[in-house]
């Protein structure tokens, strides 16, 4: 099984080769916040186009009916933070809402971003949550979370009913152990680190369809695209399933039926390589972000595995703001742009929200917005 590498000193300069100067767009500015004092942060350095800029970062809120503290810094300028996140790890958007896993809190944290509020679901009882990882969400609400201490996947419905768990000792292999979800097309797809696989489940009747690959523990001679640490997994507009393989410091990409086609990345500490590769999403364009928490970065790239752009900077630098601290978990959300528009610098115009989950630090999510300089 390949090693995970040395983290060295360029790996942690991948974000950007540079820091990008706050004067890009806007006029030097002494430092964050809004107005004449914002000093706005941007990928890659100059003299590139920019393309992604930093938007806010946050750390928690007030329950129930108001957020305060770190989210509602950027919304509405309070500062108090009464029920901070934790230690978050998955993340999921689904309508207004944004999921966070937060593992030392056993809940998953609910923020609405159209009407400003947070709350912890935490479940009593059977339903009961130990270590969430991850999680998927329905358009309706209903949600899958992966439970590292249950050893389980948690279902639970629109309305927080627990609806029962698929067991990882009874899914098909022995003792199983999911990590990342993924929903799509009538599908749970579960990644499992003890597997070596991923467990494709028919979502209507939890039954095992197949895994990926169809033979985990067969040469790659014989069975292409072998899996050694799969720990999330992504699921694209066109049926393909994206692996990161943390032990491989690769994305493994197959077709919907588990074909294997191909992989992104490599280990090292070249931008386009990985140390630890985590979360990742898969956006409209068919670009590929996935976060290292080697590195502390989050890199893109495209449809056809061309390395883009990194960006992001480790816990330390200079732009503190924007620093990612073990960063686990990335999703994308087109619909709320507007709220975060008053943080976007003068002539840049946003596309898409990129939504990163933080497990250390004070900037537990970090939000930046991926567009182009008008």
């Amino acid at each position: 099984m390949p090693a995970v590498p040395h983290v060295s000193g360029h790996l942690l300069r991948l974000a950007g080769l540079a820091m990008a100067a706050g004067c890009l767009l806007a006029g030097c500015a002494t430092g964050p916040g809004t107005g004449a004092g914002r000093k706005y942060i941007f990928y890659p350095p100059p003299p590139a186009a920019p393309r992604v800029q930093h938007l806010a970062s946050f750390g928690g809120g007030r329950n129930p009916n108001s957020v305060t503290g770190k989210f509602a810094e950027f919304v509405t300028g309070e500062t108090a933070v009464t029920d901070p996140i934790l230690k978050p790890y998955g993340l999921a958007m689904s309508g207004s809402q944004l999921y966070i896993c937060d593992t030392t809190a056993r809940a998953v944290d609910m923020l609405d971003l159209e009407q400003l509020t947070m709350r912890k679901f935490a479940p009593a009882g059977n339903a009961r949550l130990g270590m969430p990882i991850s999680i998927a969400v329905e358009a309706d609400g209903s949600r899958y979370v992966s439970d590292t201490a249950r050893n389980q996947i948690l279902h639970f419905g629109p309305d927080d009913q627990y609806l029962g768990a698929l067991d990882g000792n009874t899914s098909g292999t022995n003792a199983a152990r999911f990590t990342g979800l993924a929903l799509a097309d009538g599908k749970l797809y579960a990644t499992d680190i003890n597997g070596h696989c991923v467990h494709v489940f028919d979502k209507a009747s939890s039954r095992l369809l197949f895994t990926i690959p169809r033979n985990p523990l067969a040469d790659e001679s014989v069975e292409p695209g072998r899996l050694f640490i799969p720990v999330n997994v992504a699921v694209d507009s066109q049926g393909r399933i994206y692996v990161s393989d943390m032990a491989a410091c690769r994305v493994k990409i197959f077709a919907a039926d588990g074909t294997y086609l191909r992989s992104i990345g490599s280990q090292g500490d070249l931008p386009g390589q990985f140390a630890r590769p985590k979360g990742l999403a898969v956006d409209r364009a068919g670009r590929v972000l996935v976060v290292d928490a080697a590195s502390q970065t989050c890199q893109i790239f495209d449809a056809e595995g061309k390395s883009l752009l990194a960006f992001g900077e480790p816990e330390g630098a200079a732009t503190e703001v924007a620093a990612l601290n073990l960063p686990a978990a990335v999703c994308v959300d087109y619909d709320h742009l507007s709220l975060f528009q008053k943080d976007v610098a003068p002539g840049f115009v946003l596309e898409e929200l990129i939504i990163i989950s933080n497990q250390l630090g004070d900037n537990k999510i970090s939000v930046f917005g991926l567009g182009h300089k008008d």
